[in-house]
């Protein structure tokens, strides 16, 4: 037993537990401190108080605590909960919310020592803590008037469209009172935890359970040969096992052999060694190229190592090249990135079961992004209808694209629906890294000609994507990079051809940028090439060719006024870009666009309800995921413009009790479909009188698109893009980037306080994207990191003043104008950065990450 109180109460726990944390959270229900990566202490969210001293729980043993006084955000003043979380709130300190109860803790601790807390300080102190979705502007600016004893701005909930009001849940999100998925914790409840293969590419022989079966509290082993109904699941293909069963073989060391059902956590997790596979190994294909060529195939029951091919072709590339001026040519190689959110996957299934003991339906919590999609593949797994299972929404602590995939939702559902319990999974931060998907490794060759002037020709460019072994959204990760290789640009012909290729590397899919920040890393790189060949900036370059309202781009599309954003992004770093050339600091800047939605012909169609109730608050219920970007205060900015009500009135709730669903929450389409959506049906209540029970529901569809490979001479690719203009600068003496300016064509910014977060946020991301993270596997598909501090994420102190920029250029297509902001803003940092370096020292660069030498060396077996 150890002993110690904990916001002014004594405790005796058990000795069963590994550190602080997992006493604090999994026998004294203490939930504030939120676990992103035990044991190893990287992530900063579960910071506590001990003897006053801010302190990582996860790193402090038992031991250590004993006698000591711990106190958590439950414990810390009324009123200071209150000022710190009303701070927090008012300035847009926070997103997902799953970082910032430790942050909270480490301000408190800050703020009452007894010497002034400077923003660099802070910076410093805030080192020990990772934010994935801020970029760490604003959190420092909250404390800045937390030390300052500043009032805040009055904090309310946003009004209508425009509203720069908090986020919703912002203040119980700071504090820890809405909890995440791991937080649950229902009566009777059984905990799992997975095998995971010990090999890349391996048949699998046997699987033994009968050790794990005898360990103390182990209720049941699960394997492929439990499962009723079908084997595999998909967003657009079903080739992802859910088990790779005995007879099967492994495809990637993410593959799940078996899961282990206990009544504790601890006990899961210490049986799952005793299970014993047998298997035959074989040489697994981590070399896209090598894969691309091979006859062998490199996924188990499927055939062939293509995954897809993207390709388009306009006018004639050769002449336009005999007649350029100035051609250059270049190899650029992007680097495979970990999304590092920081809660890491967990699943709550809970049974309802009848009275002959048989399972009858379900509630499944999932933090997916897509939870309709989770609901159907969890019925087709278990073969029953989907109405006797309902997958609920708990928001979630970050995702960037990479909780598409189900990840131990289709696990944990089946062991709750055979053993008749409620079973949460929660992944460890490094069975996270092991499974879920990754940012694209793409190996791009561009030939780029223009005449004398600069105007553009020609752009020749063939892509070649590591895509790992299940499709998920592979190939149009590369479709999506072949539509955007010529950037916001205007060519007279161009050439493009992007395969995703099957390997037994890391599974990759989505990710913010979703493949046009790779193809326009390359772009951006070649308009500096050809800018210093005709002599004149990388600013003038680009003027010279963005792309105007009529002008044919890329795949053909005729763009609409709705492009107008890119100039104005580009005339709004004007200045900036001007003042650093006189002043003689090295500069570069990147101009991108992405588009909002999934375009490509898909069909996409957002349903959403409104509905007045009886204790005078007012339901609307939409489709999309709320992951930080703020969805949620989307939803109900829209109602509150739309129905002229108090914002505090609205709860948003997202299940699938109501076939609402649009697939994923991705390509920034969530803000443009929801928005659409939430006004229609708030228009229709306003139609029916907004009468009380009454469900009114909205729809808002976009069917006009087409596919890149349907050969239309102009195809609509997508419906609305956004714009971005970045300018670094770097410092001349320590080489680091030293400022940055975005400027940003949101459409029409729903809330400006969450536009700049994500903006800031983004920023941040890519800037760790150019210059120093990285996510290699080595020659067995081995990945090479394991921790949180081996991804290499800028922390605080190297993040760099950065002034955003919010251009408001309308889309004549979408709801309000809007464009969306969640993708484009990281698409044209590492262009940017490349540019700056190259003013800086004179070298051109075609890797990334661009600064941390053995991630360079690290990529993969093809670089």
């Amino acid at each position: 037993m150890a002993e110690f109180t904990v916001n002014g109460t004594t405790h005796q726990v058990g000795d069963r537990h590994e550190h602080l944390l997992a006493a604090l959270r999994d026998e004294l229900r203490i939930t504030s401190p939120k676990d992103g990566c035990s044991p190893s202490g990287q992530c900063g969210c579960c910071t506590v108080l001990i003897d006053g001293k801010a302190r990582i729980s996860c790193q402090t043993s038992l031991d250590k605590a004993e006698g000591k006084e711990i106190t958590t955000l439950e414990g810390v003043d009324e009123a200071e909960r209150e000022r710190l979380a009303a701070a927090f709130a008012a300035h847009g300190a926070l997103q997902c919310g799953f970082c910032t109860p430790g942050i909270l803790m480490r301000t408190h601790a800050l703020l009452g020592r007894d010497k002034e807390t400077t923003r660099d300080d802070a910076a410093r102190h805030l080192g020990a803590h990772l934010c994935r979705c801020t970029g760490y502007v604003k959190i420092l600016d909250a404390v800045e008037t937390l030390a300052a004893d500043e009032t805040p701005v009055a904090i309310s909930a946003a009004g209508g469209i425009g509203g720069r009001g908090v986020k919703y849940e912002a203040q119980s999100l700071s504090l820890g009172d809405r909890g995440f998925i791991d937080d649950m914790q229902p009566e009777g409840c059984l905990h799992a935890a997975v095998v995971l293969s010990e090999h890349a590419r391996a048949d699998i022989l046997g699987i033994d359970t009968s050790a794990a079966l005898a360990a103390p509290g182990v209720v049941a082993v699960l394997t492929g040969a439990d499962i009723p109904g079908e084997l595999r699941s998909g967003l657009i293909y079903k080739d992802w096992p859910t088990f790779i069963p005995v007879g099967g073989r492994t495809s990637y060391l993410g593959d799940v052999l078996a899961l282990v059902v206990a009544e504790t956590r601890p006990q899961a997790r210490a049986a799952t060694p005793l299970v014993a596979v047998s298997y035959e190994v074989h040489a697994p294909m981590t070399n896209p190229a090598d894969a691309l060529a091979s006859d062998e195939d490199a996924v188990w029951q499927l055939d062939g190592n293509m995954l897809s091919r993207s390709a388009y072709a306009r006018g004639d590339v050769d002449d336009a090249f005999e007649r350029a001026a100035h051609i250059v040519r270049e190899t650029f190689q992007t680097q495979r990135i970990d999304h590092a959110f920081l809660e890491p996957e967990s699943t709550l299934a809970v049974p309802t079961v009848g009275a002959d003991g048989s399972t009858e339906s379900m509630h499944v919590y999932s933090g997916g992004q897509g939870v309709w999609d989770d609901r159907n593949d969890i019925a087709r797994m278990l073969d029953i209808s989907t109405d006797r299972v309902t997958v609920e929404l708990v928001s979630n602590g970050g995702a960037f694209g990479g909780k598409e995939d189900m990840s131990n939702q289709g696990q944990t559902a089946l062991a709750a629906w055979l053993l008749g319990r409620p079973v949460k999974t929660t992944f460890s931060r490094e069975e996270s890294f092991l499974v879920h998907t990754k940012r694209h490794a793409i190996r791009m060759q561009y030939e780029v000609g223009c005449d004398s002037d600069g105007k553009l020709l020609a752009v020749r460019a063939k892509m070649l994507g590591d895509s790992g072994p299940y499709a998920s959204v592979g190939g149009k990760v590369l479709e999506r990079a072949a539509g955007h290789a010529s950037g916001p640009y205007v060519t007279e012909t161009i050439d493009i051809e992007a395969i995703a290729v099957r390997t037994n590397n890391s599974v990759c899919g989505a990710f913010r940028g979703f493949g046009a920040n790779q193809a326009q890393f390359a772009m951006e790189g070649m308009m500096d090439r050809l800018a210093a060949e005709v002599g004149i900036s990388g600013w003038e370059i680009r003027n010279r060719n963005v792309i105007t309202p009529g002008v044919v781009w890329g795949p053909g599309q005729i763009m609409d006024d709705g492009c107008l954003g890119a100039r104005a992004c580009l005339d709004a770093v004007k200045p900036a870009w001007d003042a650093a050339e006189a002043a003689g600091r090295p500069v570069g800047m990147g101009l991108g666009l992405k588009n909002s939605g999934l375009g490509n012909g898909a069909v996409e169609v957002s349903r959403s309800t409104v509905q007045f109730m009886e204790d005078d608050t007012v339901e609307v219920r939409h489709c999309w995921t709320e992951m930080g970007q703020g969805v949620h205060t989307v939803a109900r900015q829209v109602a509150v413009e739309e129905l002229g009500i108090d914002a505090d009135r609205i709860r948003v709730i997202v299940d699938t009790t109501r076939e609402l669903g649009a697939g994923q929450t991705t390509g920034s389409r969530g803000t443009v479909m929801a928005s659409g959506s939430v006004a229609d049906a708030a228009r229709n209540a306003v139609a029916g009188g907004c009468e009380v029970g009454v469900e009114y529901e909205g729809v808002y569809t976009v069917d006009w698109t087409n596919s890149i490979n349907d050969g239309l001479e102009n195809p609509t690719i997508h419906s609305t893009f956004g714009y971005a203009a970045q300018l670094m600068e770097i410092d001349p003496e320590s080489g680091a980037v030293s400022n940055v300016v975005a400027a940003h064509d949101v459409g029409r910014a729903v809330n400006p306080l969450l536009c700049e977060g994500q903006i800031e946020g983004a920023v941040h991301m890519g800037l760790g994207y150019a210059l120093s993270e990285g996510f290699p596997c080595d020659e067995d598909g081995r990945p090479l990191n394991n921790t949180l501090r081996s991804l290499d994420i800028i922390r605080p102190k190297d993040m760099p003043p950065t002034e955003v920029i919010l251009v408001e250029s309308a889309d004549p297509n979408s709801p309000y104008g809007i464009k969306g902001v969640g993708e484009i803003g990281l698409v044209p940092t590492a262009g940017a950065v490349a540019a700056a370096l190259h003013s800086h020292d004179g070298d051109w660069r075609t890797e990334l990450p661009m600064r941390t030498e053995k991630n360079r060396e690290r990529l993969s077996a093809w670089t």
